[in-house]
C-alpha cells in the first residue's frame, strides 16, 4: 500500500466526512477506523470463482489463483447458483489460511427478478437481513472484512439514507468491525449523495467506465482526474476502491489487455485499493492474468 494511505488510516482517529469537507478533532465511531483499516490497499478480483463439474465454488482453485497472482482480498458474488451462500461459507476459512480477505456481495433491485431470473439466494431482496447474517459470519469467519451491494446507486429509492443506517445499525450492534462498501458510479456521486450517504458508508467500490467524458472501456486516461473529482466531493480520507473491468460489460463491451495494465497502474496512484473485475482464468484469458499477477505483486 502507498505510504499517503497509511497516512490516511492515521488520520481517520481525528476525522469524519460530512458531504464533502473532513472536519478536524471529531471522534471516529466506535469500529470505524478498524473497518477502514480493512479496506485501504486491497487488491483484489472479483466474482467468476471457478466452478467444479457440479457448479459448486471450487475455493482450493480459487485461493490458489488468488495467492498467485499476488491479492489480498476477493470479493465473492452472491447470485451465480443458489448454492452461494453456503459456498462462502467454504470459501472463508480456506482463504483465511493465505491471508486472503474476502468482502461478500450481493445484488440490488434493479438485478433481480423480474428483471433477471434468478435472486441472491437465500435473503433475496432483503437487505437488513443481510447486514445481520454477514454481520453474525464475519464473528466466526474473521476474513470477512466487508460486504457490498452491486449497483447501489442505481437503486437510491430502494436504499435510501433511513433504510442504510437502520441496516447498518443492526449490523454493527453484531460486528462493528465489518465494512459495507456499495458499489457505487461516477454520475451519481455529488454532494448531495456524499451529504446523505458518506457518513453512513465504510467507502464506496467504484467502476470506472470514463463517465465524466463519455462512457466507455477503451479509455483509461482519466481514472485519475475521476478519483480526484471522488476524493474532491467525499473527502479525502473517505476510502474510494477503483474497480476495473477486465471482462466484458454487456453495453460497452470488452477491453484491452493494455487498458487493464494502464487502469491500474493509475488506478494504485489515486485510489485506496484496486479490484479487478471479473477474476481472470489463468489458461482462457492468460495475458490479463499475467498483468494482474505482475502488478499486484509489485504493489506488495
Amino acid at each position: 500500500m502507498p505510504s499517503t494511505n497509511l497516512a490516511r488510516v492515521a488520520a481517520l482517529t481525528f476525522l469524519v466526512v460530512s458531504g464533502s469537507v473532513a472536519r478536524a478533532a471529531e471522534p471516529v465511531p466506535d469500529g470505524r477506523a478498524q473497518r477502514i483499516a480493512n479496506i485501504m490497499g486491497t487488491r483484489a478480483t472479483y466474482c467468476s470463482a471457478p466452478r467444479k463439474p457440479d457448479g459448486r465454488v471450487d475455493a482450493e482453485r480459487l485461493v490458489s489463483e488468488l495467492v498467485e497472482v499476488g491479492a489480498n482480498t476477493y470479493s465473492f458474488c452472491i447470485h451465480m447458483s443458489a448454492t452461494d451462500w453456503d459456498d462462502l461459507h467454504l470459501i472463508l476459512p480456506r482463504a483465511r489460511k493465505d491471508g486472503i480477505r474476502i468482502w461478500g456481495s450481493i445484488v440490488p433491485p434493479s438485478e433481480s427478478p423480474p428483471r433477471v431470473k434468478a435472486y441472491a439466494e437465500p435473503f433475496r431482496l432483503d437487505y437488513k437481513r443481510w447486514a445481520v447474517e454477514f454481520a453474525k459470519l464475519s464473528l466466526n469467519e474473521t476474513n470477512l472484512v466487508a460486504w457490498s451491494i452491486d449497483d447501489f446507486t442505481h437503486n437510491l429509492k430502494t436504499y435510501t439514507p433511513e433504510y442504510i443506517k437502520d441496516m447498518l445499525d443492526a449490523a454493527r450492534a453484531i460486528n462493528p468491525r465489518l465494512a459495507f462498501v456499495p458499489c457505487c458510479y461516477f454520475p451519481t456521486i455529488n454532494t448531495r449523495f456524499a451529504t446523505n450517504y458518506c457518513p453512513l458508508l465504510d467507502g464506496i467500490l467504484f467502476p470506472y467506465r470514463h463517465e465524466s467524458a463519455g462512457a466507455n472501456l477503451k479509455d483509461a486516461s482519466l481514472v485519475e482526474s475521476e478519483l480526484r473529482k471522488l476524493k474532491e466531493i467525499t473527502g479525502p480520507n473517505f476510502p474510494v476502491v477503483l474497480d476495473i473491468y477486465a471482462s466484458a460489460h454487456s453495453r460497452l463491451g470488452a477491453t484491452t489487455p493494455q487498458y487493464l495494465e494502464e487502469a491500474m497502474v493509475a488506478g494504485h496512484k489515486a485510489a485506496d485499493g484496486v479490484m479487478i473485475y471479473r477474476h481472470q482464468d489463468p489458461k482462457l484469458n492468460a495475458e490479463k492474468y499475467q498483468i494482474i499477477k505482475r502488478l499486484f505483486h509489485s504493489w506488495n
